[in-house]
């Protein structure tokens, strides 16, 4: 067996980034930026008033002094002359700042009248001026290569003047349950059966972390049509569930190898999930998971989430981690690595507290389901007292 980071190394290392493809900016939110986005303007291209009021010259805006009001000046209709001694422009949020003004008189702190605009508080030099360049200029980086797009980043490309972006392609993925024992829901489920659940649980994970997911019929306990179906797409990544194993109905690794899979390795120090297999068939990936429903989705957090990073060229593959204090004492741990479903609270003073479930069967989809988090355990970890300090994946962050 191998640990659960040099697997996690050798999964990265075999994986490269999706090539680029042109969206609009109404299709890019979650996409991953291929590119650069450098700014294709100054932003603001002009010195402009930051408040509603007037465009004057700090020297002659003293409190108590009328000045003349020679023009206006509203967003998008600049005044065209020059602001002189003892004159005012109307202004408005946003719109440019007339020559010789050097500060804003704020309306609330003016009155207006036939005689011009009375100056009921002294201004300061420079007041309520944003200065051309301020948000950025021209040239400027203004979201590196490797960023996932968020809403707020996508404004920010608007606003660079970027109506398309180049972002990896969504990678796809193909989902291949296998064994005679499984039904689809709502299917008759055969004498001693069971439901999959674990197909559309993956197809569910990997849209949320942005690929394209096929979900393939499910394959029988036959190397043949296991073959047949792992080779029918193009994928990026081919993720297969169960068959993962030793036993007589555990096939994957046979099947396969009748069309030249090459394994790199299989079985990995960690429960739940020991049964896992990376390889390649022909130029596709292959990463076969557990049939245990809790095995599958844990792997998948620990092993397809980053290899899905990877695939969409993400800078930071790094599973996310937050520290916390154990809720309950915890035994000290054997050979392999632990992935504990826990229940996550904050205490009276905003500490988390992490609580495992009483059972941790990998069986158990209901306790998973119900848990906010994965503490871990390094293999031989010593006992731990409740109260200390423990490592959790908090699954809500995984969209998991």
């Amino acid at each position: 067996m191998i640990s659960v980071d040099e697997a996690r190394e050798r999964i990265l290392a075999a994986l490269a980034p999706t090539g680029p493809e042109t969206v609009g900016l109404a299709q890019a939110w979650n996409r991953v930026l291929a590119r650069p986005v450098t700014a294709r303007l100054t932003q603001p291209p002009a010195d402009v008033s930051a408040m509603d009021g007037y465009a004057v010259r700090a020297a002659d805006a003293v409190e108590g002094a009328v000045l003349r009001l020679a023009g206006a000046a509203p967003a998008g209709q600049p005044f065209t002359g020059a602001v002189g001694p003892g004159e005012a422009v109307r202004i408005f949020t946003g719109g440019f700042v007339p020559q010789g003004a050097d500060a804003i008189l704020l309306q609330e702190d003016a009155t207006a009248s036939e005689a011009g605009i009375r100056v009921n508080e002294t201004v300061t030099l420079g007041r309520h001026i944003r200065r051309r360049g301020l948000d950025f200029a021209e040239g400027a980086e203004l979201l590196p290569a490797g960023r996932r797009l968020t809403a707020r980043d996508i404004g920010l490309a608007a606003a660079g003047n970027h109506p398309w972006l180049a972002v990896h392609r969504r990678p796809r993925i193909g989902i291949l349950a296998t064994g005679d024992e499984i039904a689809l829901p709502g299917e008759r489920i055969p004498e001693g059966g069971i439901v999959s659940s674990n197909a559309h649980a993956l197809a569910a994970l990997v849209a949320s972390a942005g690929g394209e997911a096929s979900v393939l019929p499910i394959a029988r306990d036959d190397a043949a049509e296991i073959a047949a179906l792992a080779g029918s797409g193009g994928y990026d990544l081919l993720v297969t569930t169960g068959g993962a194993s030793v036993g007589e109905h555990d096939l994957i690794q046979k099947a396969l190898g009748q069309d030249g899979f090459v394994l790199d390795f299989w079985k990995i120090a960690m429960r739940p999930g020991k049964p896992l297999i990376w390889g390649r068939l022909g130029a596709v990936p292959v990463l076969g998971l557990p049939g245990n429903p809790v095995s599958a989705l844990v792997c998948a957090v620990v092993f397809l989430l980053p290899a899905l990073a990877r695939l969409q060229g993400l800078a930071d593959t790094a599973t996310p981690m937050l520290r916390a204090r154990a809720g309950v004492a915890l035994p000290e741990n054997d050979k392999r690595a632990d992935h504990l479903r826990a229940e996550l609270k904050r205490d009276a003073d905003g500490n988390w507290i992490a609580t495992p479930a009483g059972r941790q069967d990998s069986s158990m989809l209901a306790v998973l389901a119900r848990a906010d988090g994965l503490v871990l355990r390094a293999p031989f970890a010593p006992g731990l007292a409740a109260g200390e300090m423990v490592e959790v994946i908090p699954l809500a962050a995984l969209g998991v």
